[in-house]
């Protein structure tokens, strides 16, 4: 007979098994349900970036305290999660934007997060395939790089290590209190985690994550090509224009010598069509930057969604109009670097005890500002 689990998390992306891997670390039984497989979806079609964010004061207590949680765990990690400490290299145009990183510096700084202005020569320094007559950057050096799936992969390992059970190829129909439905029938628990990423929204109306598709491309390999996560100041203001499509320049190299080029946002419901124009602008946008990247081959090119939310922040926490219902949902460009943190403060949540930081501004019911 099985035992009856005292937690279901539907979704085996990294946020749901991050979930997983710090309630079975707490000697809860869990059950990990996916349509798919674990390390899929929105995760494997990612970036793996770690980065501290400073969009606001709780983006940053989440993605620097997701961070450290990292860092905590590096020793124990799989050398398939392909992490590197590449720091990332925010890159000015003209003085406006140089601007806008020493504001950046001096909150890192007042947070104790390392961080450093680089004039034109030390940018070129740092990065030789950057054009010349850029403004300068802040290079961020404790920020990394991994590769998503993997990281998925060994915390729902880690679970399973611990008691959890996986189960892939399963589509969850529906959530109830306390219960969710299946193809296989109805599954109990005392607690349900809705960590189904853009589609969460489809099992739990009335969460406020809507898709937003994006574009990726990889190249060839290039070893030594690029040393860090290399992104424009200009990306921020793209992140957060949410009626119009949107490129940013956005390279991140990999541990294979490959560079993934981005990055692209647009609202087109579930299309997960190549939007041509829309990764022509991309790439072109990133050789306005990089020129030698227009002599390096694109490999491949693939589109995804990311979970976006009207704020810019996840949704962690208990959903009140469902008893015993949970949301780990709505990270948007960022679940993989606050997969950790989320992981922990739900755990901490679902116990009753205190999260390492402030979970209110988090709530899956807070009010929101739509975003423009």
């Amino acid at each position: 007979m099985t035992t009856r689990p005292d937690a279901i998390i539907v979704g085996a992306g990294i946020v749901g098994a991050a979930c997983a891997y710090y309630l079975s670390r707490q000697g809860l039984r869990v059950t990990v349900l996916d349509a798919a497989f674990a390390g899929g979806g929105t995760t494997a079609a990612g970036m793996g970036h770690i980065v501290v964010m400073d969009d606001s004061e709780a983006q940053f207590a989440l993605t620097s305290w997701s961070q450290r949680l990292l860092d905590d765990l590096l020793p124990q990690l799989s050398p398939s999660v392909e992490f590197e400490r590449r720091g990332t290299l925010w890159v000015a145009e003209d003085e406006a934007q140089l601007e806008s990183a020493r504001s950046k510096l001096t909150f890192y700084l007042e947070r104790g997060v390392r961080a450093e202005l680089l004039g034109p020569p030390e940018l070129a320094a740092a990065e030789p395939m950057l054009r010349s007559g850029l403004a300068g950057g802040l290079r961020v050096p404790g920020d990394g790089v991994v590769y998503p799936p993997a990281v998925a992969r060994w915390l729902v390992d880690e679970a399973v290590l611990g008691g959890a059970v996986l189960s892939e190829g399963v589509e969850v129909t529906a959530l109830q209190p306390r219960s969710v439905t299946t193809a296989g029938g109805r599954l109990e628990a005392d607690v349900v985690i809705n960590a189904a990423g853009a589609a969460a929204a489809r099992l739990t109306p009335g969460l406020p994550i809507v898709p937003r598709k994006g574009h990726l491309a990889i190249t060839e390999r290039v070893p030594g090509a690029c040393h860090h996560q290399v992104i424009e100041l200009g990306y921020l203001q793209s992140a957060h224009t949410m009626n119009a499509a949107s490129v940013a320049f956005n390279v991140q190299p990999r541990a294979t010598g490959q560079l993934l080029i981005g990055s692209s946002r647009e609202l087109v419901g579930w299309d997960a069509s190549i939007n041509r124009e829309v990764l022509a602008r991309m790439l072109h946008r990133a050789v306005a930057f990089m020129p030698g990247l227009s002599t390096i081959p694109v490999v491949r090119t693939w589109t995804g969604f990311r979970p976006a939310t009207p704020d810019k922040l996840p949704l962690i926490g208990a959903w009140p109009a469902v008893d015993g219902l949970w949301i780990a949902a709505g990270h948007e460009g960022l679940g993989i670097t606050t997969a950790l943190g989320t992981g922990s403060m739900l755990a901490d949540l679902v116990l009753g005890r205190t999260p390492a930081i402030d979970a209110a501004p988090f709530a899956p019911d807070r009010v929101m500002a739509e975003a423009h």
